[in-house]
Order: C-alpha cells, then sequence, then structure tokens
C-alpha cells in the first residue's frame, strides 16, 4: 500500500443524515454499497473545519473518536498542523447549516466564502489539490461563476455535483454517449423547490447531456406555479404525456394524476439546440425523482431515479468512490460543467419566481457546452439497493 492521501474536510454543519454525515461519515468509517462494505484505505480525513455546531451535533464527537483534529479556520485545516498546505485534497460540504435565506428564497450556503479561502490558501502556497465541492457550487451564479474562473485560474482541479446521478434506475436505462436525439425532456420532483428542484435538475441533465451533439447551453429559464402550471401545459409549453411517464415508474406516489398536487410549480427551460427541458415539481404527490423524454423518432422514455432515504443512505457510498477517484486522479469521473449549467439554472429559476415568473434570459449566461462522461467508474447497476445497501449494520464500519 502506497501514501494515504490527506484529505481536509471544510464543513458548515455535521448533524445526523445531514449531508456531512452521509458523506463525511463513510470517509470515516466505511460505505456500503450493492458489491459490498467498502473501506477508503488509501485516504484519510486528516483535518476538519466545522463552521457551527447545534445541539444534535456529532461531528465533533466523530472527530475524537477517529483522532481528527478539528481547526478554528478553514486555513489552519488546509495546513493541517504545517505552516503551508498540508494536505492532498479538500471534501467541501457545504450543505445544511443555520443560514438565512435572502429574498429570492435561496439559502445562504457559503460555498464561495469557504471556496475563495481555500482557493487562497492555494495561492499562497503555490500548488493546488483537487476540490470537491457538494451539490451546486453556489446559491448565487455571479458566485459560482466567480468560483469556476478561480478554479481555472489556479489549476484546480474540481468536482461537484449531487447524488443524483449516482442512484438506482427503475427500469435501469443509460443511453449511449452521442446516440440519441431528443425533442423533450421532463423531470418530476419534490420537497422544497430550490433545494430538491435542483436535484431534479441534475437528474434531467446527466441524461440529456448524453444527447447527439453534446450539451449546447440553456437560451432562457421561466418559472410558473400554480394554476398558470396547467395552463402552460395547456397552450403546449410541455407534454402531460411525458409527465404521465415519469410518473407511471413511481413507486410511491399518493395519484397518477399530476392536477391533485395542491401547490405544483413548473421550471420550463430552453435548450440552445432546440431541446425542450421541463421540472415539474409535485410536492405531496410523488416521492422520488424521475425522468421521461420524447425521442426524434417518437419514442418516450420514462425512469425513475431511486434514493435511499433511510439506512445506509449508499447512494453516497458510489459518490464517495467516485470522489475517491477524483482525489487519486485529479480527473473528475463526470463533467464539473453540469453542475455549473444547473447552478445556473436553478438561480434563474429562483430570479424568475421572485421577478413575478417572468421569463429569464439566460443567452449570455448559460453558453455552456460540453460532452458527458465516457463512462461512469463506479455506480448501481440495478433497479433497487441490493447487498450491503441493504443492510443498515454496513454503515458501521470500523
Amino acid at each position: 500500500m502506497g501514501k494515504r492521501l490527506r484529505v481536509a474536510a471544510i464543513i458548515t454543519i455535521y448533524h445526523p443524515k445531514s449531508h456531512a454525515d452521509v458523506i463525511v461519515t463513510k470517509f470515516l468509517k466505511g460505505a456500503s454499497i450493492d458489491e459490498g462494505r467498502y473501506v477508503f484505505d488509501d485516504l484519510e480525513i486528516v483535518s476538519i473545519y466545522l463552521d457551527h455546531a447545534l445541539e444534535n451535533d456529532i461531528g465533533l464527537g466523530l472527530a475524537e473518536q477517529f483522532g481528527v483534529p478539528v481547526y478554528p479556520s478553514i486555513r489552519r485545516a488546509l495546513h493541517a498542523g504545517s505552516n503551508e498546505l498540508n494536505v492532498d485534497a479538500v471534501l467541501l460540504v457545504g450543505e445544511h447549516g443555520d443560514y438565512p435565506s435572502n429574498e429570492r428564497g435561496r439559502h445562504m450556503y457559503p460555498r464561495r466564502y469557504f471556496f475563495e479561502q481555500i482557493a487562497g490558501v492555494f495561492s499562497e502556497s503555490g500548488r493546488s489539490v483537487p476540490v470537491f465541492n457538494d451539490k451546486h457550487l453556489a446559491y448565487s451564479f455571479a458566485d459560482a461563476q466567480w468560483m469556476w474562473e478561480r478554479a481555472a485560474e489556479l489549476k484546480i482541479p474540481l468536482m461537484a455535483g449531487s447524488s443524483l446521478p449516482l442512484c438506482w434506475r427503475h427500469p435501469w436505462l443509460e443511453y449511449d454517449k452521442g446516440s440519441v436525439e431528443l425533442v423533450e425532456a421532463l423531470a418530476i420532483s419534490y420537497g422544497s423547490i430550490e433545494a430538491y428542484g435542483y436535484h431534479a435538475l441534475e437528474t434531467m441533465q446527466c441524461m440529456v447531456e448524453r444527447r447527439r451533439g453534446g450539451e449546447t447551453g440553456v437560451v432562457s429559464v421561466q418559472c410558473l406555479e400554480g394554476d398558470e402550471v396547467w395552463r402552460s401545459r395547456d397552450r403546449g409549453e410541455w407534454s402531460g404525456d411525458l409527465a404521465a411517464a415519469a410518473l407511471a415508474v413511481s413507486e410511491h406516489k399518493s395519484s397518477d394524476n399530476p392536477e391533485d398536487c395542491k401547490e405544483p410549480a413548473v421550471f420550463l427551460i430552453r435548450y440552445a439546440d432546440g431541446l425542450r427541458g421541463t421540472v415539474l415539481h409535485l410536492g405531496g404527490i410523488v416521492q422520488e425523482f424521475a425522468y421521461a423524454a420524447r425521442h426524434a423518432n417518437g419514442h418516450i422514455d420514462g425512469v425513475e431515479f431511486y434514493l435511499q432515504n433511510e439506512g445506509p443512505f449508499a447512494h453516497f457510498g458510489y459518490l464517495c468512490r467516485n470522489v475517491e477517484q477524483f482525489f487519486q486522479s485529479g480527473v473528475a469521473p463526470y463533467p464539473p460543467h453540469r453542475t455549473l449549467l444547473t447552478t445556473g439554472i436553478i438561480d434563474a429559476v429562483m430570479n424568475s419566481r421572485h421577478e413575478d415568473h417572468r421569463v429569464m434570459d439566460t443567452t449570455q449566461d448559460l453558453q455552456i457546452c460540453y460532452e458527458s462522461y465516457d463512462q461512469m467508474p463506479f455506480r448501481p447497476r440495478g433497479e433497487r439497493p441490493v447487498g450491503a445497501s441493504i443492510d443498515p449494520a454496513a454503515a458501521d464500519i470500523v
């Protein structure tokens, strides 16, 4: 065995079932995936920065249990007992925490501030190491653009995004890269419009980016709510048969009729190559994410994206395995451009919602073109968790 990679964990808050718990705890204890129990022998968490600890904190206890120092600043956590950068990689987990929401409904997680501090240490140390940023880059697209440009300036290897592309699919579907011609795609979601709407965007984007010609960027975004959702469908701005296809494969639902939703919302996304994208928010109707798409030949796909809401949260085990490989290679297993684009889309959604649901012209900001991955290194291939993924004790590896 070679030298273990030294990793700093930069965290907003660390309570049970927080993103810190389902990510950092797996690097400390090990993870469960369908194929068995997995221990991260090739890396170790050597330092933690914890922005705040409330009454339900578990991070301080875990740090003590595993002998990981908790530092009072991001700079010291990256120095990890030295006077300069002394880690090989950085986990930036800025989800959850006691932060306000602004007037646009954006939860003001300090991801840009954290990244500024990280980049500052890299700059003064004269070298950069890989950084994984959990979920979208920032609550403001202007902040996300700054982070993107700063990463390019300092040549920081960057990986980002949510766990949705790494969960189980029912029925299993993965397009061969460049093999499909899509004319319309739709994802259904639930929960909060910002946080879970973002997950739905990644659900859709990880599929449509594999279309013929690759990703071309987004030219406009609009958010509608209430009865205007159904009027928009009736105007032909999104297709009810795609919603029906997505609902048909959803296991846990209270109705097959989307109009039974009491507080619906829809995101209308128009891509530069003519693809029409829709996120249909059906809180109270569904409990999983799902995707449907119409091909140019008229064929319609319907796929449920299944997450574990209890137990080992094994989809995060697959995420952590991909992060581990990224830390080792410095090459992201899937394009971080996806996260930059979806960060911009959710920002435009929330701005549209705040500004009387107007159409947001994103022609300038979201001209983000990229190609999808060739092959995902680690992911479940089945329709539901099996093996260690359904064993709650598998999360307690020590």
